[in-house]
């Protein structure tokens, strides 16, 4: 046996960062204390990692008033430190100090740190800019909060509810009554469902005299319903109109859209007509990137000259919906009926019919479909995607650009939709897309019940988009070159989008009585004596 190997000795540096790691696992702040003055009086050389942990456990310390005041001493002084010894700060140094500084009560210091940053060529998040924010609601400086937030704009940081929320309070408070009314719109374009601590500020200020204060005695009655159908209908952006006092209610609303407290029934409040354009403008662009240019651009020209239609329908999508049973398939009675109710709804007028090319030639070389499929297409119905190509993209751009009903059970969560990434989305998808189960009528319900769902079925198809889509961006840069492979591609990404379609409909099947939950739950509003008839719009 050799003779073992010695363990070296760690250096001062060495012994420090290790100690100093387990001191932030346990959150040991008075033994990280110790630590840092040993290393001072070594004269131990400390990086930014070393100088970042102590800050962090200073600033995570602040809320236990055995530790606050030390928290406080000593993360100043570590940070005047790291400042002396020339350690260029980042943003999770400035975080933590200024978090310090917010428990401290300089409001002041947290957002001079704020906005010295640019210097260090380093950027704020959302975490940087919250300590001076707070700090200034908290302390009722109102013009100091709307600074903050005039600066968060201007590097590109998003406020977000409990920053609307704080600043909210604050103008309610001071009754900056304009400035409410600015932060309760940002609340509608913002969140999507507020927290009670944020209901509980909106009631207060609508109870408070002051919300009877504000507004205009006399106003224009034309330009406030012009603007609403320009905006969407539910908000015309003039200010507050009116005066008087509010009454207050929690109030359910019913499916039919009918408040329970009032019995007025809400208005459909659609998406601002420049916010629709710029995203169907994104929509296009991220398709052009992922579809063949030209037949994309085909499509856009031919929707332009087409351009009167009320409902879009993924063809796929409701084609196969429930029918993943043994002798199931894809539906064209199913989608012919739902279809027709669209028709019926919208005073006859045909809906468009979105339909990968490949499921268009299985049906037309079907005796029994072909007479339909011709007639679709005698009366504009249908409209086929090239080979190769993936329907969702055009489905949803027609959707978004002629700002009309989509009906899809495709919850539209995977990664294309992913790219898209954007708060304005969701949105999007809650005013205009329909689900196939909640709008088809008795009859087409009918059509479809008693068939059984194959659980194996869906653990196999998910796998296929799984596997294959990995193939797919090597062979995308292969196809160029080599004819064969091209064809092979298009046939397997037919096969993939296929695969997706069917799973996506599996998964929407299992998710039914969750999203009926959702549709249908309680909602809360809150409302004057006429619902949604007075100042706030």
């Amino acid at each position: 046996m050799g003779t073992p190997k010695r363990k070296e000795k760690q250096t001062p540096e060495a012994q420090f960062h290790s100690s100093l790691t387990l001191c932030s696992k346990n959150k040991d702040l008075s033994t990280a204390i110790s630590l840092y003055e040993s290393a001072v009086s070594r004269n131990t050389r400390l990086n930014q990692h070393h100088f970042n942990t102590l800050l962090y456990l200073c600033s995570n310390s602040v809320t236990d008033p055995a530790l606050k005041q030390s928290a406080l001493e000593y993360g100043f002084r570590m940070f005047d430190h790291m400042s002396s010894t020339e350690v260029v700060p980042n943003e999770a140094t400035i975080t933590a100090v200024a978090r310090l500084a917010a428990a401290k009560g300089d409001g002041d210091y947290a957002f001079k740190l704020v906005k010295g940053m640019e210097k260090y060529n380093v950027l704020p998040r959302l975490r940087t800019c919250d300590p001076a924010l707070f700090c200034f609601c908290e302390k009722l400086e109102a013009d100091k909060a709307y600074e903050v937030e005039e600066h968060m704009n201007k590097v590109g940081v998003s406020v977000e509810e409990p920053e609307i929320a704080a600043l909210l309070k604050v103008s309610a408070e001071m009754g900056r009554g304009e400035r409410v009314y600015d932060y309760l719109h940002k609340l509608r374009n913002t969140v999507r469902c507020v927290s009670e601590s944020t209901a509980k500020i909106i009631e207060d200020w609508y109870r408070d005299g002051r919300a009877s204060e504000v507004g205009e005695a006399s106003w224009d009655l034309g330009r406030v319903k012009e603007v609403v159908l320009r905006n969407g209908g539910g908000w015309h952006g003039q200010g507050w109109i009116g005066k008087g006092d509010w009454d207050v209610q929690r109030a359910n609303v019913d499916s039919e859209s009918k408040c329970c407290s009032c019995g007025e029934h809400l208005v459909c409040v659609d998406i601002d007509c420049a916010e629709t354009d710029r995203f169907a403008q994104s929509v296009a662009a991220l398709a052009m990137e992922r579809e063949v240019r030209s037949n994309f651009s085909e499509f856009q020209d031919w929707l332009d000259k087409h351009a009167d239609y009320e409902a879009i329908v993924d063809g796929a999508n409701i084609g196969l919906y429930q029918q993943n049973f043994a002798d199931g398939g894809f539906s064209l009675p199913q989608l012919d009926a739902v279809v027709k109710e669209l028709y019926n709804r919208s005073g006859e007028k045909w809906p468009l019919v979105v339909l990968h090319n490949r499921r268009f030639k299985s049906l037309v070389e079907n005796p029994s479909h072909r007479k339909m499929i011709e007639e679709w297409m005698d009366k504009g119905i249908l409209y086929t995607t090239p080979s190769g190509s993936n329907d969702d993209w055009y489905w949803l751009y027609a959707a978004v650009k002629l700002k009309c009903l989509l009906v899809t059970n495709d919850e539209m969560r995977d990664h294309i939709f992913e790219l898209l990434g954007s708060s304005f989305f969701l949105k999007w998808k809650e005013r205009h897309q329909e689900i196939f189960h909640k709008m088809a009528s008795r009859e087409v319900m009918d059509f479809i019940k008693g068939k059984k769902q194959t659980k194996g079925l869906l653990n196999r198809l998910e796998l296929t988009p799984r596997s294959v889509i990995v193939v797919l961006d090597d062979a995308e840069e292969k196809q160029l070159s080599n004819s064969d492979v091209k064809e092979w591609l298009d046939e397997l990404k037919e096969a993939v989008f296929d695969a997706e379609d069917l799973v996506n409909e599996i998964k929407t099947d299992a998710m039914r009585s969750k999203l009926e939950a959702e549709q249908y739950g309680s909602r809360t509003s809150y409302t004057n004596s006429c619902l949604l008839s007075s100042c706030f719009r």
